[in-house]
């Protein structure tokens, strides 16, 4: 599982590398997210542009992470190719989820 982190002010910016996040890396990716939630990030973009293949075990991570984080932080969605966006739109995820096309507007909606 290959994360890229950077940080814009006080928003972390996670890209996913993998083009999948799947049952393979799904356990891989929550104990990554986990570590930097732990370490005091609370606004977090999760940049997917790479990816174009999720299932449910890497849905399932993601939310584990927003529940991880509580009311003490905010999580929000970048980047996502159809196929992904089709299927946070069919588990209606996109309404749990704030969802951008860009990391620009991620990170601006954070920021505020």
């Amino acid at each position: 599982m290959l994360l890229e982190e950077k940080k814009v002010g006080d928003v972390l910016i996670v890209e996913v590398l993998d083009q999948r996040l799947d049952a393979k890396v799904a356990v891989q990716f929550k104990e990554k997210m986990n570590k930097l939630i732990e370490k005091g990030n609370h606004s977090i973009v999760i940049a997917l542009n790479q990816v174009n293949f999720i299932d449910s075990s890497g849905l399932g991570a993601i939310v584990s992470s927003l529940k991880m984080m509580g009311l003490k932080g905010d999580m929000a969605i970048c980047g996502t190719q159809d196929s992904v966006k089709n299927l946070f739109k069919l588990t209606r995820m996109d309404k749990v989820f704030r969802m951008f096309p860009d990391m620009d507007g991620a990170v601006d909606a954070l920021s505020n």
